[in-house]
């Protein structure tokens, strides 16, 4: 069984910063794309930012510049580095990933249990 553990949410003043962490764990072969979501209290989930395994980068526009995506492949790990944090970044935060648990398998789509992010002061 493949999951991924988010740390990292918590309570943030407004213009602060706030890191967060996820990693996968199980029968893993390959990680694809990784990436952080988000869904405020009575909205929709929305894209926060995705990171191939080769690097690339994809940001909301609402976040460019001020949040930052990294991967460990290693690791099977994303980050997400979130500074001049707004209290509309208030959001319960999940971790994404496309994983493959054996060679001839297809892509799985893996949800962490998402992680609190509050901005306020």
């Amino acid at each position: 069984q493949v999951q991924l553990v988010e740390s990292g949410g918590g309570l943030v003043q407004p213009g602060g910063s706030l890191s967060l962490s996820c990693a996968a764990s199980g029968s893993i072969f390959n990680v694809y794309g990784m990436g952080w979501y988000r869904q405020a209290p009575g909205k929709q989930r929305e894209l926060v930012a995705t990171v191939t395994s080769g690097g690339s980068t994809n940001y909301a526009d609402s976040v460019k510049g001020r949040f930052t995506i990294s991967r460990e492949n290693a690791k099977n790990a994303v980050y997400l580095q979130m500074n001049s944090l707004k209290p509309e970044d208030t959001a319960v935060y999940y971790c994404n990933a496309d994983i493959k648990i054996s060679a001839d398998s297809r892509y799985l789509e893996v949800w962490g249990q998402g992680t609190l992010v509050t901005v306020s002061s």
